[in-house]
C-alpha cells in the first residue's frame, strides 16, 4: 500500500487537484526526513505530546494528592523523578503539566497565526493608508519586549492561565503580520492576480483565496521557530506568579517553587527545566528543518 501511494504521490503529471496537494506534502516530508536534527526535533515534540494527551493512563499517582511523610523523596522506584516539597509526584506532575504549557502554547498560536496572517496580507494587498495603519499598530506591539507587555496585560487583569494566554497572544501576532506582509507585497503584482481581477474576483477573494494561501508556508516556518520562545514566554510568567497558578502542575510554576530547593534538592528542580529546555529546542530543530524545506529562499 505504501509503494502504490508512493507511485501515486509523486507521479509528475497529477490527474487531480487531490493528487497534487498530497504530492507536495509527501515531497515535503521526505525533504524534512532527510534531515536529521529536524527529524529528531519532531520526534521529541510527538513524545511529548503523546505523553500530555496520554496523562491520565500514564501518570502514576495523582498529581495534587500531597503525601508529606514522603516530601522531597529522592527519585525511586515508587517515584521515579521523586517528589516536591509536598510529597507531590514530580513524574506526575510533569506529564500534566504538558498538558498545561502544551496547551497554552497550542492555544496562542491558534489565536495569532490567523490573526497575523490576515492583517499582513490586508496590508500588504491593499496599502494606502489601511497599511500603513495597520503597520503602526504592529510597530507599537513590536516596540515593548514581549514578556514585559505581557506581565503588564496579566497585571491588568488577574494572574492565571486564561490572562496568560491572552497576554501572549496580544503580543506574538505582530512579527507573522510582517512576514505576511513582505511576502504579499512580492505577489500582488503579479500576473496571476492582476488575471484573477481581470476575471472579476473581489479583492475580498483575491486576498482570502490566492494570496494568503501563498503566504502560509512561511507563517508555519514562523509558528515552528516562534513555539520555543512562547513556551518560554508562558512558563516565565508561570514562574513570577503571573501565569498558572498553585496547584496547577504548569512546569514554569513549578520552577518557581523548587528554586527554594534547587541546591539540596536538585530533582525538584532538574525535571521542569528539562522538560522546558527538551521542547524548546525540539521546536527550534523542527523549525530549522521547515524552514530549509518550505522557504524557497534556502533553496
Amino acid at each position: 500500500m505504501l509503494t502504490t501511494f508512493r507511485t501515486w504521490a509523486l507521479d509528475d503529471t497529477p490527474t487531480s487537484r487531490r493528487q497534487a496537494a498530497w504530492g507536495r506534502r509527501y515531497r515535503i516530508w521526505l525533504a524534512l526526513r532527510r534531515n536529521p536534527l529536524a527529524m529528531i526535533g519532531l520526534v521529541i515534540v510527538v513524545f511529548f505530546g503523546g505523553l500530555a494527551i496520554l496523562a491520565p493512563l500514564l501518570a502514576p499517582w495523582d498529581p495534587a494528592a500531597q503525601d508529606l511523610a514522603h516530601r522531597l523523596a529522592r527519585p525511586s522506584a515508587a517515584h521515579w523523578l521523586g517528589t516536591d516539597e509536598l510529597g507531590r509526584d514530580i513524574l506526575s506532575r510533569i506529564l500534566y503539566g504538558g498538558r498545561v504549557t502544551l496547551g497554552m502554547v497550542i492555544s496562542i498560536v491558534i489565536v495569532v497565526a490567523p490573526v497575523g496572517l490576515v492583517v499582513g496580507c490586508v496590508a500588504g494587498y491593499f496599502g494606502g493608508w489601511i497599511d500603513t495603519v495597520l503597520m503602526r499598530v504592529t510597530d507599537v506591539f513590536l516596540s515593548f519586549p514581549r514578556l514585559i507587555l505581557a506581565l503588564a496585560l496579566v497585571a491588568a487583569l488577574h494572574p492565571g492561565v486564561e490572562s496568560a494566554i491572552v497576554a501572549i497572544a496580544l503580543t506574538a501576532w505582530p512579527p507573522y503580520a510582517r512576514i505576511a506582509r513582505a511576502e504579499t507585497l512580492t505577489v500582488r503584482s503579479s500576473d496571476f492576480i492582476a488575471a484573477c481581477r481581470l476575471a472579476g474576483a473581489s479583492p475580498r477573494r483575491v486576498v482570502f483565496r490566492h494570496i494568503m494561501p501563498l503566504c502560509v508556508p512561511s507563517v508555519i516556518v514562523r509558528v515552528t521557530l516562534d513555539m520555543s520562545s512562547i513556551i518560554i514566554t508562558a512558563a516565565s510568567l508561570g514562574f513570577l506568579g503571573m501565569g498558572a497558578q498553585p496547584p496547577s502542575p504548569e512546569w514554569g510554576a513549578m520552577l518557581a517553587i523548587a528554586k527554594r530547593f534547587m541546591l539540596q534538592e536538585w530533582w525538584v528542580a532538574l525535571s521542569p527545566a528539562m522538560a522546558i529546555l527538551l521542547v524548546s529546542l525540539a521546536f527550534n530543530f523542527l523549525g530549522d528543518g521547515l524552514r530549509d524545506v518550505l522557504d524557497p529562499k534556502q533553496n
